[in-house]
């Protein structure tokens, strides 16, 4: 029996309209494609591509007996481990009982929503899940403009824009960066503009760090600094240590925001319970850091910088008009001058434009569509992650520790990255 067609069933779905999320999408069917035997190229799914650091993974073989279920807050020792850091890098002075784990920070994010009633700010482009898990929730999501020239940073102008006709609205302003998808980030002076205009109007400021480790000249600076009392940190495991299958990801409150933070914890209650035992043990080793960790970072970010460099100089070179990255693994280029070729291609979204990529060239990047954009905006998020992160790691460290990272670093340790340069750039020289 179909019941979706049978009248006696009548099943009103929540997520309707709603896709998977785009990200796990284009990672699945570019695995699908690759199991068919077709050469593809992930620039797909945000990924970190190194290992997690060796004695991370040693922590997690040690605690891998751990079986019982653990404090929904998370164990203590780890959120001592968390504090202790963020107090570190960030000069603030949090506690063990500022901090709460989950199996995420996405799954954090879903229940501050459920927490929190409030409307969601998202500067566009964002990360794809932001606003689909407002609408799934019954969220309002309200989209604060970029632009290109700006290096799609959010000005303080615009959120004042946006906040003074209702200036006592709730509403959470989630600022990620370095950012996914441009790999862009604030500098001080932006920062605290934004923080001053958060206080204004009393924003809960949801800051998503989880790519501050990897700011490519380890100087990233949290905004929790300027507005301390309204922002929520937001970090995690997944990208700085290359352990997003691990889902762990932790919010770090401010005294100030305590009551949230309780009604968080009774969500997480009621749902996921608690946080992987073993995994809460091995990231421990993780956040108390140490002098292996401090390498691993170093040589993370060389890698990184000196790749996001040369893909931004090769998009460039192509047409593409794309910011130079910051942090993180990802180049956000517009295909807009493009736009008369495609169209005699009947090319006319970012949809389009990465299927017929795809299809032609075994490169899988995602639509701008995926981040906020209407369809016809012509440009795309690029994840530089395909390349053997443990050798790249090992070659930097290697023959190349005394020397400045260029293209032949680049074309050792990233080859597939190379041939997603000259495939595309092949393919748009013959539309």
């Amino acid at each position: 029996m179909d019941i979706h067609n049978d009248q006696r069933f009548a099943i009103n779905l929540n997520v309707r309209g709603i896709q998977p999320s785009a990200t796990l999408r284009i990672n699945e069917l570019s695995n699908q494609l690759k199991s068919e035997g077709k050469d593809i190229i992930k620039l797909g799914l945000g990924q970190s591509p190194f290992p997690v650091p060796e004695r991370v993974v040693d922590a997690l073989k040690e605690h891998a007996h751990e079986k019982d279920y653990l404090p929904v807050k998370g164990l203590k020792s780890l959120r001592e481990s968390i504090s202790g850091y963020i107090n570190r890098s960030e000069r603030m002075r949090s506690t063990w009982e500022d901090v709460l784990i989950g199996p995420g920070s996405k799954e954090l994010l879903f229940i501050l929503q459920l927490a929190y009633y409030g409307d969601l700010l998202i500067p566009r482009p964002s990360w794809v899940s932001y606003a689909p898990q407002a609408r799934i929730i019954g969220r309002s999501v309200h989209w604060l403009p970029t632009h290109a020239d700006n290096n799609w940073q959010l000005t303080a102008e615009e959120l004042d824009i946006v906040c003074r006709d209702d200036a006592s609205r709730p509403r959470i302003l989630i600022l990620n960066y370095p950012s996914n998808p441009t790999g862009c980030t604030y500098t001080d002076d932006q920062l605290l503009a934004i923080a001053n205009v958060a206080r204004t109007y009393k924003l809960i400021l949801l800051s998503d760090e989880i790519y501050g480790e990897v700011h490519f000249e380890g100087k990233h600076k949290s905004i929790a600094r300027y507005y301390p009392e309204g922002t929520i940190i937001s970090t995690g495991l997944s990208k700085w240590a290359g352990a997003g299958g691990w889902r762990l990801g932790t919010f770090i409150f401010p005294k100030e925001l305590r009551p949230l933070q309780d009604a968080m914890a009774i969500i997480a209650s009621e749902t996921y319970t608690a946080t992987s035992a073993p995994i809460q043990h091995a990231g421990i080793t993780a956040f108390n850091g140490g002098e292996d960790i401090d390498e691993y970072l170093k040589q993370s970010r060389r890698v990184l910088k000196v790749i996001g460099e040369y893909m931004h100089r090769r998009l460039s070179e192509m047409g593409a008009v794309v910011q130079k990255p910051e942090g993180a693994f990802y180049l956000f280029p517009d295909f807009s001058t493009f736009r008369d070729q495609f169209t005699r291609k009947d090319i006319k979204t970012s949809q389009a434009f990465c299927q017929s990529l795809l299809e032609n060239t075994g490169v899988a990047i995602l639509p701008a569509s995926d981040f906020g954009f209407v369809p016809d905006h012509l440009a795309a998020r690029l994840a530089f992650v395909d390349f053997d992160g443990a050798e790249s790691l090992k070659l930097a460290g290697g023959d190349y520790a005394d020397q400045e990272l260029a293209d032949d670093f680049v074309e050792q340790a990233g080859p597939r990255l190379v041939k997603a340069m000259d495939k595309m750039e092949a393919w748009l020289n013959s539309l």
